[in-house]
């Protein structure tokens, strides 16, 4: 084992350490360690509701029990007949009490710690930082295709040491036969591929008990934020469009997607943290059961008009729904929300969709996961990304595209927003661009905005068919009032923290797959000294073995020569 160790390296992350070969046979992404901090603190997260959430339940069982005893008692009270010392005496058939029963809260299963399957393994680090780290976990179930990563997943869950030894179980399968065979037996199911999980989510929505929590990691960004279209409607049953809101579409896409696997099997999704960072989008969903409440899926539910002239968008809801009695009907929604032509430039639209329109965080659990990081930043290189932002209002804009569709200087994002923010609308940033701004305003209002903005800051003379003319050629219906509001200022403008955080590293991004020969188009990925080393390392080794054929065939050439010689002896003799 001693010469074995020289050909691997330790990687230290958390409190957990992996030993990882220098031939790139298991993949390892050092970039993603802000996905594994942040699916770390989602986690601790979701014991705390979990246990808070069964509290709950116990409680109410408790209180439901007490007040049938009561009321069993009061009514065998009235059954009774006074005698002369003021007692009552309990008829002859009397029914069973119901003090004799055991309570419904007594008798409901104690909470076991949750039980986590990680479908995806690799080198087995996201599941040892899992066991080590969540206080609280119950057994992490790590799987595996590839037979060199179950073994180099095994090989470092002993590297960890007992505790690592008795949580952590490693498997090697496919990860979706294994979870089709095993529905609702994972409070948590993780979900972390190389490129797109789409092949995954039908039978991880089963796996998946009532209540669990879904994580899901989807690199393919090429594909969802417009890149292939039609490969992403294969994928994820949307269409994407290539708009400056992209990588959020991208997040809505995936929940959208995530939901319709949901529905087959009547459960459906709360999302409670949806991100997007640096090459990839990850997002947190509890899973429910409800054949009720899975009808309300179409409301959350949007197709996208985008214009191809200028920046304006609309969302076209897939259902609606009305109140009846008691009841709520549902019905296919009204539309279309737009006409033919653009309103404000005359251009046609593209569409696209359809994506999850309703909120993609929950504020509540946002809050929480904040307040329990806050403590501990420094070990979360992101921390200063976090940006608060509206909830409920999907999609953005981007400040510099509006000016570049009017060929005019761009207001101050302070000034816009006040601008926005004195109309009576709301705005925020969004953790998904620096530069983009989600306001609840009609596009109606943005461009008053802004053509009152040119007008105070005119323009040269553009072609009359350009977008920006046909936008500028109509006066604003809104008074605009750009004087400066106290909530103008964006997180990063009030703490005066960087809004483009520098990578930690040299090329911090997406990684070679696993096991693929390094050759030098891969520089943009891993780096020239990184290429050139393993290119004269992988000189070195063909030399080396060069060499030994040489050898054992001049071995080989002189054994025959001896062979022949001893032959012609003896055939002399």
């Amino acid at each position: 084992m001693e010469s074995d160790l020289n050909d691997y390296t330790v990687i230290k992350e958390g409190e957990a350490e992996i030993l990882l070969h220098k031939k790139n046979q298991v993949f390892f992404n050092k970039a993603q360690v802000n996905n594994r901090d942040m699916s770390i603190a989602v986690l601790r997260e979701f014991i705390s509701k979990r246990k808070q959430e069964h509290e709950a339940k116990l409680s109410k069982r408790n209180r439901s029990a007490s007040n049938v005893v009561d009321k069993d008692s009061s009514e065998a009270s009235k059954e009774g007949t006074p005698i002369e010392n003021g007692e009552h005496q309990v008829a002859s058939e009397d029914p069973p009490s119901s003090a004799s029963k055991k309570p419904e809260g007594v008798a409901l299963r104690g909470l076991q710690p949750p039980k986590v399957l990680e479908a995806l393994s690799a080198s087995g680090l996201r599941a040892l930082r899992y066991a080590r780290e969540i206080e609280g976990i119950g057994q992490v179930v790590a799987l595996d295709n590839d037979i060199a990563s179950v073994e180099a997943c095994q090989r470092n869950i002993k590297f960890n040491g007992s505790l690592a030894i008795s949580k952590v179980e490693s498997h090697h399968t496919d990860a979706r036969v294994h979870m089709l065979t095993h529905p609702n037996e994972f409070d948590v199911v993780d979900l972390d591929p190389y490129g797109s999980p789409s092949i995954f989510l039908d039978s991880a929505i089963q796996s998946v008990s009532d209540g669990g929590l879904l994580m899901c990691t989807a690199t393919d960004m090429a594909v969802l934020c417009g890149g292939n279209g039609e490969v992403c409607y294969s994928k994820y049953g949307s269409y994407p469009l290539r708009g400056k809101y992209c990588h959020e579409m991208a997040l809505r896409i995936l929940l959208a997607s995530i939901e319709s696997h949901a529905n087959r099997y009547k459960r459906y999704i709360v999302p409670v943290l949806s991100v997007q960072m640096d090459f990839y989008v990850r997002v947190f969903v509890r899973v429910y059961t409800s054949a009720s409440a899975m009808k309300s899926t179409p409301l959350k539910l949007s197709y996208v008009y985008q214009c191809i002239g200028c920046d304006s968008f609309h969302l076209q809801p897939v259902g609606r729904s009305l109140p009846k009695n008691n009841s709520v009907r549902y019905l296919p929604a009204i539309g279309p929300v737009v006409a033919q032509d653009c309103y404000h430039c005359g251009k046609k639209y593209n569409m696209g969709g359809p994506i999850w329109s309703a909120p993609i965080h929950d504020q509540e659990w946002v809050t929480s996961i904040l307040n329990s990081v806050k403590s501990m930043k420094d070990r979360y290189p992101a921390y200063d990304r976090i940006y608060a932002e509206l909830l409920d209002v999907p999609l953005f804009l981007s400040l510099h595209n509006l000016c570049a569709t009017l060929k005019c200087i761009s207001p101050s994002a302070a000034m816009f927003r006040s601008a926005v923010i004195n109309a009576n609308y709301r705005i925020s940033g969004t953790h998904v661009n620096p530069l983009g701004m989600k306001t609840d305003a009609p596009m109606e209002v943005i461009w008053d905005i802004m053509r009152c903005w040119v007008k105070n800051h005119p323009i040269k003379a553009q072609a009359p068919e350009l977008p920006g003319s046909v936008i500028l050629s109509k006066e604003p219906s809104h008074q605009v009032d750009f004087s400066r509001h106290s909530g103008s200022l964006s997180k990063a403008q009030a703490k005066k923290v960087a809004r483009f955080l520098p990578n930690p590293e040299k090329h911090w991004g997406p990684k070679l797959r696993a096991g693929r020969q390094i050759t030098s188009k891969h520089v943009s990925l891993i780096g020239h000294e990184a290429v050139n080393g393993h290119l004269t390392q992988h000189h070195e080794e063909l030399k080396e073995e060069e060499e030994a054929v040489q050898e054992d065939n001049t071995q080989e050439e002189l054994d025959a020569k001896r062979l022949k010689t001893t032959e012609d002896i003896a055939s002399t003799s």
